[in-house]
């Protein structure tokens, strides 16, 4: 990945933390689950993707960060989709866990 596209990302990242919107960021549809977001990417290597929530009280979960490289529109692979609701299912059991031990 190339190297600005990890600094955008963590510029996003760290803007959402803060409560703000960055500006390159929206829902991700098509999941059963809701409070799941995307930080879009475009640069001249292709777009990149990077998955999070903020499902969270005091944390955000980043689920899958990827190039998107569509063989067939501009919906999201269903491999990946399956593979970001497995990790948002970890991170709520992590979450939940991290909080008893608070």
């Amino acid at each position: 990945m190339p190297e600005a596209v990890i600094k955008e990302f963590g510029h996003a990242l760290r803007e959402i933390q803060k409560g703000r919107d960055p500006g390159n960021t929206k829902p991700l549809k098509h999941l059963p689950e809701s409070g799941v977001s995307e930080i879009l990417v475009n640069e001249r290597e292709g777009t990149f993707r990077t998955i999070y929530t903020v499902a969270f009280k005091d944390a955000i979960a980043v689920l899958h960060v990827f190039q998107k490289k569509s063989k067939t529109g501009i919906a999201t692979p269903k491999k990946d989709l399956d593979l970001i609701l497995q990790r948002l299912r970890i991170a709520k059991t992590e979450y939940k866990a991290w909080q008893e031990e608070i």
